[in-house]
């Protein structure tokens, strides 16, 4: 029976793996950058980057085992890009990721590039520059893999329901001009900008018009550059079907908190009455931001339109947000805790200032500086030195992993604001979030036993104000994976690291395509070597990009010069003061002894009336005169 099941089962296997091959397609976007000029809150025109003449830019969509050919040309003119897509692995492909400097050179102006990529992966993902903190300017769109074998289709939703929902920040000034400014000595305490708006679909006042008695997929991606966004839908509830690209069981919400690049699926079904329209709020979290200007309206609102006849209603004010704890998702595939870990990386989170004055980023002691060779083509060009992290440079804080092995990754928050981790190609166990203001993982203290025996796993994680959390992997995807936190202040101002995973083994699989050896040279960018460039030594990093030296300890040189003289200058100051103070003064004194011969001639004349009683007079030879009665 077992043999001839078998036999059965594994034509049977054959013929539906061949069947989804000759079903995969071939999706091929030709997206030439431009500059188009944008007014989504409707209060300012400003330049923004679009595609192919327009914006918002247009959705990169396709089926889980399509390929998918991006063809880029920049013609911005006056800036390089790149494009990474969000989420998705690139198993296989690490060259086609995105980051600039990382997996390749950035596109110059003029410049084109193809990206060249399979959809592994269903779910819900987005794609954006990640160039230069670019952007918030506008390059950044949604990107969704349709599953024909999702455990939610037709069973409690159709394909013919689903809706794309971004919501993001938006910003009037450009990054070019906004960043100058975040990262300089004018800005010491290291305030990030403040946005001006928030949108729902890149616009203001959204209508989403339903049937009634319908169940939806809504599929929502925080495009942000800053702000995460409490997200509710008044009147209906939210069962959360997927995170970040992960299905999970259905959980019910009221609320859920996005952080920029965060995303959500979930099911609403609307009611069977159409007697009113209900409102949808995204909500920007302020505790993120500074100080919180008197125009700035942190709440965008759409609504679900039942009857255009009805009205558009007013939110409702909420007393506080209580927004799904995601912690307790609970993965639909029931893959349990990962083993304790091989490797263990922790990192602490800090913000200060560099001799420059300007605040930065820190993992640790290392502010992120992108190395000379990109870290890709460090890996592939340095033959059995791949797996030492010195060749990747001082300032990309790398460690390199072995292929197969279980990393845990500790993250202490010792800022006081919230943090969306990201880590490249892998989804991540989230085995631990403390509280706010629980201090480090050490103080924490946690063991095996307190972590979920099934953790919901996603590839961006909120780390609270002074917490810590705990993620784990494992190193089953070679390539060069960041992980930083997605507030795009903090990309620039250096919170990175880099996790170089079985490098020896990239040097087996990947060939690099000719267009993007050419983008490098475009820009006279090596290609091969250390992060410094050097072929030679890989071990001697002279010459590689620095971030400014750190603050001096105690005075320099310089500044014990300054402190000793204006100490000597407060010394004569006070020197003059008191001499000047002492001195006797000659007009007062002629107008003393004038005032005194008009006295006792008066006392004279008094005598000789020989009537009342003389008048007391004092005398001020500082003032100069007056007198007063007694």
């Amino acid at each position: 029976m077992f043999s001839r099941m078998g036999r059965l089962v594994l034509p049977v296997a054959w013929t539906a793996t061949l069947f989804g091959l000759s079903n995969a397609a071939t999706v091929t976007y030709d997206f030439n950058i431009t500059w188009v000029t944008s007014n989504p809150d409707g209060v300012f025109d400003r330049p923004t980057i679009g595609i192919n003449g327009q914006w918002p830019i247009p959705a990169i969509t396709g089926t889980k085992g399509d390929n998918v050919v991006v063809h880029v040309t920049n013609q911005l003119g006056n800036q390089s890009t790149s494009l990474h897509f969000h989420g998705l692995f690139m198993n296989g492909t690490t060259h086609m990721d995105g980051p600039s400097q990382v997996s390749q050179c950035s596109i110059a102006p003029g410049s084109s590039f193809t990206y060249n990529f399979t959809l592994n992966q269903p779910g819900t993902y987005w794609y954006h520059s990640h160039t230069s903190g670019q952007y918030p300017d506008g390059l950044r769109g949604p990107l969704i893999v349709h599953d024909p074998e999702s455990p939610f289709l037709d069973t409690l939703y159709k394909q013919d329901n689903e809706i794309v929902l971004t919501v993001s920040d938006w910003y009037h000034d450009q990054m070019p001009d906004l960043l100058p400014a975040f990262i300089s000595k004018g800005n010491p305490t290291g305030a990030e900008p403040v946005p001006q708006a928030a949108l729902w679909n890149d616009t203001q006042d959204l209508k989403i018009p339903v049937k009634p008695g319908t169940t939806y997929l809504f599929r929502v991606v925080n495009m942000g550059a800053f702000a995460g966004q409490y997200i509710w839908f008044e009147g209906h509830n939210m069962s959360i079907v997927e995170v970040d690209g992960v299905y999970h069981q259905p959980a019910v919400a009221e609320m859920i908190y996005l952080s920029a690049a965060q995303r959500c699926s979930f099911l609403v079904t609307t009611k069977n009455e159409t007697t009113a329209n209900y409102p949808l709020i995204a909500s920007m979290d302020t505790t993120l931001f500074d100080t919180l200007p008197d125009d700035l309206n942190y709440n965008v609102t759409g609504w679900l339109v039942y009857d255009d006849a009805q009205p558009l209603p007013d939110p409702a004010i909420l007393d506080e947000f209580n927004e799904f704890d995601d912690m307790t998702l609970v993965p639909q595939d029931n893959q349990t805790l990962l083993g304790e870990p091989d490797r263990t990386v922790e990192l602490n989170v800090i913000m200060d200032n560099l001799g420059d004055g300007a605040n930065y980023a820190f993992f640790d002691n290392i502010t992120y500086k992108a190395p000379k060779v990109p870290s890709l083509y460090t890996a592939l060009s340095a033959g059995e030195m791949a797996t030492n992290p010195t060749v990747y440079g001082s300032f990309t804080h790398s460690f390199v992993l072995e292929r197969g092995e279980i990393v845990q990754i500790i993250v202490n928050n010792l800022d006081t604001g919230r943090h969306p981790f990201h880590l490249h190609g892998h989804h991540f166990q989230a085995i631990y979030r403390s509280d706010e203001d629980a201090g480090t993982f050490e103080d924490s203290n946690p063991s095996e036993s307190d972590y979920p025996t099934m953790p919901m796993r996603r590839d961006t994680f909120v780390l609270y104000p002074t917490g810590n959390i705990v993620l784990r992997f494992r190193a089953d995807n070679p390539g060069i994976w960041l992980f930083h936190c997605h507030i795009e202040w903090h990309v620039s101002s250096g919170l990175i690291a880099t996790f170089v995973e079985a490098p020896l083994d990239l040097q087996k699989t990947i060939s690099i395509p000719q267009d993007h050896l050419d983008a490098c040279a475009a820009q006279s960018i090596p290609t091969s070597g250390n992060a410094a460039g050097n072929t030679v030594d890989l071990l001697d990093l002279t010459g590689e990009p620095r971030s400014p030296d750190p603050l001096p300890d105690g005075f320099t040189t310089r500044g014990k010069v300054a402190l000793a003289f204006s100490c000597l200058c407060g010394i004569l100051g006070v020197a003059v003061v008191a001499w000047y103070g002492l001195a006797p003064d000659a007009a007062a004194s002629s107008w003393a002894e004038q005032r005194v011969a008009e006295t006792q001639s008066e006392e004279r004349s008094f005598d000789g009336a020989g009537a009342g009683q003389p008048e007391m007079v004092t005398v001020s030879a500082v003032s100069g005169g007056g007198k007063s009665r007694a």
